[in-house]
């Protein structure tokens, strides 16, 4: 019988022993490898399927500090519960956060790629 872990580490991909193991939601990760997709430092949460450390845990339309009991999340982006109550009272609906949530991920995307094509760049 073989001792030992099985599972792997959704970051690394490789076997989590159970002195390493951190798990959230479910998934298994080493203790390093449990970062934040914000800032990549070690994790202190995890909300909607995306890791956070704590200081990067804000709304994203104030950038008040954020707990599990007071965000509410829209497509994916966070905010407090009284920025996420204004919004709605601006415009009566939450359409106008849709389409704002949509160019903050197409934004995200334009830069995460940039800095792919600065060394192109540098080379003409």
């Amino acid at each position: 019988m073989p001792f030992g872990s099985t599972e792997k580490c959704k970051a690394c991909t490789k076997t989590v022993h159970f002195i390493e193991l951190v798990s959230a939601d479910g998934v298994p990760y080493h203790k390093t490898c449990f970062r934040c997709s914000h800032c990549n430092g070690l994790l202190a949460l995890t909300v909607e399927g995306e890791s956070y450390h704590k200081s990067c845990f804000r709304c994203s339309h104030g950038g008040c500090f954020l707990t599990p009991s007071n965000y509410a999340a829209l497509d994916g982006i966070l905010y407090c519960k009284p920025h996420f109550a204004q919004l709605f009272k601006e415009k009566g609906s939450y359409n106008h956060l849709s389409k704002t949530a949509s160019m903050k991920k197409n934004a995200a995307a334009a830069m995460a790629a940039a800095p792919a094509l600065e060394p192109e760049l540098a080379s003409d």
